[in-house]
């Protein structure tokens, strides 16, 4: 994996041809489902799951998606998605996400994604549990 500041995990797939459209590019809503995949694989990385009872039992739901289009993916190109936890608050966790081409080196989507922890029973938001909060305040940050 190639090693971008700010981040201490990236994982990597190809374009896929479902993924693109009548222009040859990579259809703008796949990014999205490219920062699901990455992310997945992220809290694999972490362990989290392995270690925090409670985090079992977390459910969250996406609140807010903010999408920088930089550069265009192709059929065939490589992406390699860089992730990292930018903030988190009382309810929800911050992350964001860089997806490059690791042949050339460009940012080609950058990505900040807000996940609110919620009772799935009620609807409503809840505070994070302090396992977790304490849990990803101590992972790497890729920041030297």
């Amino acid at each position: 994996m190639t090693n971008r500041a700010g981040f201490a995990f990236s994982t990597r797939f190809k374009v896929r041809y479902a993924e693109i459209d009548g222009q040859k590019i990579v259809f703008n809503s796949r990014y999205l489902e490219y920062a699901d995949v990455a992310v997945t694989e992220f809290w694999d990385w972490t362990s989290i799951a392995d270690v925090v009872e409670e985090w079992r039992h977390a459910e969250f739901n996406v609140r807010r998606a903010e999408l920088d289009y930089l550069s265009p993916f192709r059929l065939g190109d490589e992406v390699e998605a860089f992730v990292r936890i930018e903030a988190i608050g009382r309810t929800s966790i911050t992350k964001r996400f860089e997806l490059v081409n690791p042949t050339t080196g460009t940012l080609a989507c950058s990505i900040r994604m807000v996940s609110v922890h919620v009772d799935l029973a009620s609807g409503r938001l809840v505070p994070l549990p302090p396992s977790i909060r304490a849990y990803l305040e101590q992972l790497p940050t890729g920041v030297s």
